[in-house]
């Protein structure tokens, strides 16, 4: 049976991207605060938290915005293998989401292998910036609109075509500097391994002394990753 299934031995090599994308979840956001849900927000870096400490793919970090998350695994298990890598991916960030927001329906995420490079890597990483960033304004302007009356197709309309200069003056003449909202929601949030101090007590000698924990940190003050200390800071974070 298992000369049947179709590319189940194709395998990669590692540095890789695993990519995970939300599956129809504007359903799912339909009730979601606008133009950013910071409890949605939570459940995607809780998302990415379990990813990186508990699924077994070996990322050294995650950047996510939206419904996205970027997985940088410069290790890979199951011999490389594709299909485990995108059937696993995208079945772990479904049930971690599940549990992180509290879903009481189904929901899912589909998953890509991108082969990669560390340089590539960056690059890869500073393209879904600047795609965070589109999306950043969109949602701002889209919600703004819906707000004064329009319905969501009538806005998308009024805003296909216009560039990030017209959308940045439409908001700011309602009030709103595109430039000084939240980082994260202008460009993401990176996700990596970090270690920690803490005061412990050595039951054996019965003093007070410093352990040192690891943890998961969460950096949602990111620089721009096409900028050289971008670059600089994302090429720490992939270990190189």
């Amino acid at each position: 049976m298992e000369s049947h299934e179709i590319f189940s031995a194709l395998a990669i090599y590692p540095p890789v991207i695993l990519r995970l994308d939300g599956r129809a979840f504007h359903r799912l956001t339909a009730r979601c605060e606008k133009p950013f849900d910071t409890r949605f927000h939570a459940a995607m870096l809780g998302t990415c938290r379990r990813l990186l400490t508990g699924s077994g793919l070996n990322p050294v970090c995650a950047y996510t915005f939206s419904d996205e998350i970027s997985l940088y695994c410069p290790v890979l298990p199951f011999g490389g293998r594709v299909e485990k890598l995108d059937s696993v991916g995208a079945s772990y960030a479904a049930s971690a989401f599940t549990l992180e927001y509290g879903v009481t329906e189904p929901l899912a995420f589909d998953a890509r292998v991108i082969p990669v490079t560390p340089d590539y890597a960056v690059e890869y990483l500073a393209m879904r910036q600047r795609e965070a960033w589109r999306n950043h304004i969109n949602a701002y302007c889209q919600a703004a609109l819906v707000s004064e009356g329009s319905t969501p197709r009538d806005a998308a309309v009024r805003l296909r075509g216009m560039g990030a200069a017209g959308m940045h003056d439409l908001m700011f003449a309602r009030g709103v500097n595109l430039a000084e909202t939240p980082a994260w929601q202008r460009r993401g949030t990176l996700l990596f391994h970090g270690r920690y101090q803490k005061e412990g007590f050595n039951p054996k000698s019965g003093e007070r002394v410093t352990v040192e924990r690891r943890t998961v940190i969460a950096d949602e003050d990111l620089p721009l990753f096409s900028a050289p200390e971008g670059r600089e800071y994302l090429l720490s974070r992939l270990g190189t």
